[in-house]
């Protein structure tokens, strides 16, 4: 039986999983591809450092180079995170022509385009299954599964994070920095959370999963991104009131209904590509992916919507995508053959990412506003200068002369076009506080 010898860098939550996993479910493996993964060394910072998986000293090393370098390495795993030396050790792999599998979504996002130009040029592959999702086999999806389609529509909650904050802020009444709080003392946020809360995580997924669908790289400069700091227990109420449910929403689609025509129109493709909290109608299954669960809906010309759910993060949802991986380079490398379905498709390399300014949605808005005569007139006659019509308000009882919020629910518009609106109705003497505006995505 063929045997391939595997370099591990990075020993620490997820290398540990992917270690222990080859452990347990090797011999099965095996049986399956006529090939046995030997792990032959794995590098760390501290070969002294206790770990959650021991991993015997003997394969330790604290010089990736070594590992890399060595000719008994076929194959390398790339698992440390991060984007410097991440992206050293996924260079230095793909020029000596060994496969490289990482787990690495930040570093695909800023270095994509580079590494598989990189990998293409030395006649060897890259794999990413783990990068997006955890165990959700969505890379493989949208590479092979969906190759007849065109992708007309794509929505994932992908960051367990925040969809974790989401579901209990709505389930208890919380606010979000308690929940957030818990979810650090819990493990599901980490100290700082900027790269989760707002929504940097997410971005860099959703780019990955928009390059693969549409067959150009994204670059991650283009896609709007904001995150669920701003998102209150009020606004979750409301929104359930309304019949919906905020969740943090990656999106990517087809241009259509933009205000202008695209902004590059020589090249064949734009799509929006976009990370945002978004009100989800509480009738559409999305809105019930509830805790760390992740799910990606995918909608494809000719077979419709396909729906893609389970773990997105934590050590043995990754382990699993990353031995996913290595069954698929440990069968190139014994039959020799690198010949994957490319990343990029001639057809729709010079495709373009809209702006948000240009993107068309529906929107809630939330205005803190001095309860008296005559504002709510102000209100409208602002948003009809901008050709923005209403289509319902919900405005609490209050008393003449306090502050009371109003909910407006917005009929379709531009982005440009409602930050203008929103930009006049905050100038308004009788608005106390910044207006708040969430996109609303009925996913049809």
């Amino acid at each position: 039986m063929r045997q391939v010898n595997l370099g591990i860098i990075g020993g620490g939550t997820v290398g540990g999983g992917v270690f222990r996993a080859i452990q347990r479910n090797g011999a099965l493996m095996a049986s399956r591809l006529g090939v046995s993964l030997s792990i032959a060394r794995v590098a760390v910072r501290d070969a002294k450092k206790a770990r959650a998986v021991r991993i015997p000293a003997k394969l330790l090393v604290t010089d990736w180079h070594a590992v890399v370098a060595d000719p008994a390495v076929n194959l390398v795993v790339e698992l440390m995170g991060g984007t410097t030396t991440a992206r050293q050790v996924v260079l230095a792999a793909l020029k000596l022509g060994k496969p490289v599998v990482t787990a690495n979504k930040a570093l695909l996002s800023a270095h994509g385009e580079e590494l598989f130009k990189v990998a293409q040029q030395h006649g060897t592959n890259l794999y990413y299954e783990a990068s997006v999702a955890g165990g959700i086999p969505i890379i493989k999806v949208l590479r092979e599964g969906l190759i007849g389609n065109r992708i007309t529509r794509l929505f994932g909650i992908v960051n367990g994070t925040c969809n974790y904050i989401l579901t209990r802020m709505k389930d208890e009444g919380a606010d979000f920095a308690a929940v957030l709080a818990d979810a650090q003392r819990l493990g599901y946020a980490e100290t700082p959370p900027d790269l989760d809360v707002d929504g940097h995580d997410a971005a860099h997924k959703t780019g990955i999963l928009a390059s693969l669908a549409h067959g150009f790289w994204v670059n991650p400069r283009h896609i709007y991104t904001e995150g669920i700091r701003s998102i209150t227990r009020q606004d979750i109420e409301f929104a359930r009131q309304l019949g919906y449910t905020i969740r943090l929403l990656g999106c990517v689609k087809t241009a259509n209904g933009v205000r202008h025509k695209p902004p590059h129109p020589h090249r064949q493709s734009a799509i929006q590509v976009s990370v945002y909290p978004a009100l989800i109608p509480n009738s559409h299954i999305l809105a019930n992916v509830n805790g760390v669960f992740n799910v990606v809906l995918v909608r494809g010309d000719v077979v419709g919507d396909t729906l893609y759910y389970g773990r997105g993060a934590g050590k043995d949802a990754t382990a699993s995508a990353v031995l996913s991986d290595l069954a698929d380079a440990a069968l190139d490398l014994k039959y020799k053959s690198n010949r994957r379905v490319p990343p990029f498709v001639p057809h729709e390399r010079d495709g373009a990412v809209l702006s948000i300014d240009d993107v068309v949605s529906r929107y809630y808005v939330r205005l803190s506003v001095v309860d008296k005569p005559g504002v709510f007139a102000k209100i409208a006659a602002a948003l009809a200068r901008a050709k923005i019509g209403i289509s319902s308000i919900i405005q609490p009882e209050g008393h003449e002369g306090e502050t009371v919020p109003v909910i407006l629910m917005i009929h379709d518009a531009p982005n440009a076009a409602m930050k203008r609106a929103l930009a006049q109705i905050a100038k308004l003497a009788a608005i106390k506080g910044e207006p708040v505006m969430i996109r609303v995505e009925n996913l049809e």
